[in-house]
């Protein structure tokens, strides 16, 4: 029994690239507007102090699942688009399972990390003692709640339909809960709890929807057939290790920071710095939507078309994406200040400095969708870790200069490490794209030209 497809797909790539992100647009419509609900609760009943108490538990589990969780989700698209191409349905689940083991790996390495960042090191974020507890166990919650590879194998059938219906479960359970908690008694406690009890939901539903779309894949014995699954992937273990050095420099710039202005200005500037990074991320929700989009529809069609197609793709995805960075950064600049009042009352105005460089910097990663499935997909993945890195250097330079002005210059290190990361990518993707087009041209010029009609052969 085949993966079911039961839905009807666009012929183009751009098509089912816009398909796909319709889709997830359509649940994350509904997930924008639980968001701001649940923020709106979160700020107002906590208030800025605890607010902030919440944002750096919070922000140290998300940087854990960064370092621990090792982003097996592309590693099931980038080898697995080719499995589901060929229907080879058996190497497809021995791929998925094997991550699902990585997966179960990096959460108990990173149970481990928690403990000693927590107990250890806690007193730096200025994190309250009672808290300590409530912090390991919603980070080591964090961790087993990964759905990288079950992630992965419903991006690698193109079921992003599919996939929406289980993400609304984030969303429309933390409202839920967000307003049950706001009437019995708001804690930073409840609101981590539950926040952990619905990750964990989440997880099991993602699992239950891969079996479902993926019978003969999604399979127990798969588990223990990870020696063949490495085999029958050349390359495997190179490209994941070189996509988690990637994904942890990318942790690094996003979740960094947050930590960096706990720690340097006050659990008050983190709870700011954190309703601001929410927002920008809500504003530039469209930038990790397209990403799961292109990554998946840009390994198929390296797989299944012409060079041509491949880089009229990227250069397709990325004006889109550009354009709307420049729609979300107008947003910013005129109403930032408005939202932040609206959302977590007016002791959070002050955050309009903050907003507009993370906004900035997200836009970033938005005009660069296409650039590093580009490189993933040709085998170059090296080339965006090297871009990564760049990145994280411009960070570190812009917080030693920009720290002193507060949050707001934590921000505006994150937008310089946002361009920087944009400018490498970009040019090493498009010099990618270059060759790929040269040697497809090589190769049509070196054929041999088929014999005139009527001619013989002596």
């Amino acid at each position: 029994m085949s993966p079911k497809r039961y839905r009807q797909e666009s012929q183009s790539p751009l098509g089912r690239i816009l398909q796909n992100t319709a889709w997830l647009l359509g649940g994350k419509g509904v997930g924008a507007v639980c968001g701001i609900g649940y923020l709106a609760i979160l700020t107002r009943t906590l208030g800025l102090k605890d607010f902030g108490h919440f944002s750096l538990i919070f922000g140290t589990a998300q940087a854990l699942v960064a370092i621990a969780g090792f982003q097996t989700w592309r590693v099931v698209v980038r080898y697995g688009s080719e499995h589901v191409h060929n229907k080879d349905w058996s190497k497809f689940g021995r791929l998925g399972m094997l991550c699902g083991v990585l997966d179960a790996v990096g959460a108990i390495m990173g149970c481990g990390i928690a403990a000693v960042l927590i107990y250890g090191f806690a007193h730096k974020l200025e994190l309250n003692p009672q808290y300590m507890n409530v912090a390991f166990w919603f980070c080591c919650a964090s961790l087993w709640a990964l759905v990288s590879a079950p992630t992965g194998i419903v991006r690698a059938l193109h079921r992003f339909d599919m996939a929406v219906y289980v993400e609304a479960v984030v969303p429309i359970g933390r409202l839920v809960a967000a307003v049950a908690i706001w009437l019995t008694g708001p804690s930073v406690g409840r609101f981590l709890f539950a926040w952990a009890a619905i990750d964990i939901i989440e997880a099991t539903l993602y699992w239950i929807m891969a079996r479902r779309l993926a019978p003969t894949a999604v399979r127990l014995k798969h588990f223990f057939e990870w020696r063949q699954a490495i085999a029958e992937n050349p390359g495997v273990t190179r490209f994941f290790m070189v996509t988690y050095v990637g994904s942890t420099l990318d942790a690094a710039v996003k979740n960094g920071p947050l930590l960096v202005v706990g720690a340097w200005v006050g659990t008050k500037a983190a709870g700011l710095y954190r309703l601001a990074s929410q927002l920008s991320q809500a504003l530039t929700k469209l930038s990790s939507l397209l990403t799961r989009s292109v990554y998946a529809e840009v390994a198929r069609v390296r797989v299944t078309s012409q060079a041509a197609e491949f880089r009229k793709l990227a250069f397709q995805t990325s004006k889109i994406a550009g354009i709307g960075g420049i729609v979300v950064v107008t947003v910013a600049i005129l109403l930032g200040k408005e939202l932040l009042a609206l959302i977590g009352g007016d002791a959070f105005e002050s955050g309009e400095a903050i907003l507009v460089p993370l906004t900035v910097a997200a836009c970033f990663d938005l005009a660069s969708v296409a650039f590093e499935p580009v490189l993933h997909s040709t085998g170059r993945a090296q080339h965006s870790l090297v871009a990564r890195l760049i990145s994280v250097v411009a960070l570190a330079v812009g917080m030693f200069y920009f720290i002193p002005m507060g949050p707001s210059g934590a921000a505006w290190a994150v937008a310089l490490a946002g361009a920087v990361s944009y400018l490498a990518m970009g040019a090493m993707a498009w010099r990618t794209l270059s060759l790929i087009e040269s040697d497809a041209i090589r190769v049509i010029d070196a054929e041999p030209e088929p014999d005139e009609p009527g001619s013989t052969v002596e």
